[in-house]
Parts: C-alpha cells; structure tokens; sequence
C-alpha cells in the first residue's frame, strides 16, 4: 500500500518497506540470471517487468475501474538501483560484494531517486487555517478505503447493522 499512493508515500514507512520488497524481486531474478547465463542484468530486468507490470495495474485498476488520477498513483523508480545491483555484481562477480554493497547502494538511492517526482507534493499549504502538504490534501479530497477518513464515514453510516463492531468489518474491506 505504500507505493499506490502520493499521500501514503510518507517519509518514515515508504522509504522503508517498499525498497526491501522490491528488492526481492530483483535479487530473485538477478540470482538465476547470473547463476544459469552469467548475464548482470537481471536486477534491471526484474525492475524494468515490475515497472510495467505496476504500470497495468495502475492504468487498469486506479483509472479504469474507479476513475482515481493516474497523476497520483505513480509507482516507484526502480531501475536506477536495478543498474546500480547489476554493475555491482558485474564489477564484482562476488555475491557477498553484491550483497553487501549492492543492497546498502539500493537501499540509499531509493529515496533520492524517487525525490524528484515526489517534490512537488511536499509543499506545504494553508488550507483553512490547517497547515498541510498537498500530499494530505490529496488524500483528504480523495477518500479510500482503508484511511482514516473512510473509517470516519463509515462510523457515520449504516454499517452499524453488523452489530455496532465496525472494526472488523472495516479492516475486511480495507485492502
């Protein structure tokens, strides 16, 4: 969930957790690239799968199904640290190396390189006397399932027929 979203793109779990999942992927295929053909270009092969896989997914899903600006459900740049494990390991040709410095490099360069893009939804912005990024107001204006908000309006409805517990329906139906 941390990579669908510009407001959930937040400083603290984004530049965390999303690099050590992608990272999965690309270790995965560079391991049996470099194992069955001595190829170094299975990390960037896996990033550059994984980027137009998450580019369906966003088209079809977030725009598709339910209209939600493409704009604001980029995924990550990965393939810059994709390049960066593959010359690693070319450089190298030690898997220990790759791993050590391969994975620190990729960790590292994941929020610098998503930066850029990610900028201009930083910037902050007085919204009836509530100082905001425009990340939040995003997310405020656009409700999901899931966030605060949604929960919110869900107290506010009818699902108290479930028996007055919201909580478990609401985590149900939140992913």
């Amino acid at each position: 969930d941390w990579d669908f979203w510009i407001d959930f793109k937040d400083r603290r779990m984004w530049p965390t957790v999303a690099p050590i999942v992608a990272m999965c992927f690309a270790a995965a295929v560079q391991s049996f690239l470099w194992q069955k053909f001595r190829l170094p270009i299975g990390a960037t092969v896996a990033c550059l799968a994984l980027l137009v896989g998450e580019w369906i997914n966003r088209y079809d899903n977030f725009w598709g199904w339910t209209f939600f600006p493409i704009s604001l459900v980029f995924p990550s740049a990965l393939i810059p640290m994709g390049f960066w494990l593959d010359v690693v390991l070319m450089m190298s040709g030690s898997w220990l190396v790759t791993a050590l410095v391969g994975s620190m490099g990729w960790g590292l360069l994941f929020y610098p390189i998503n930066w850029p893009v990610l900028a201009q939804y930083h910037q902050s912005a007085e919204i009836d006397g509530v100082l905001l990024t425009l990340a939040d107001l995003i997310g405020f204006n656009y409700v999901r399932t899931g966030t605060p908000e949604y929960i919110r309006m869900v107290e506010r409805g009818t699902l108290r027929t479930f028996g007055k517990d919201v909580v478990p329906v609401a985590a149900f139906f939140s992913p």
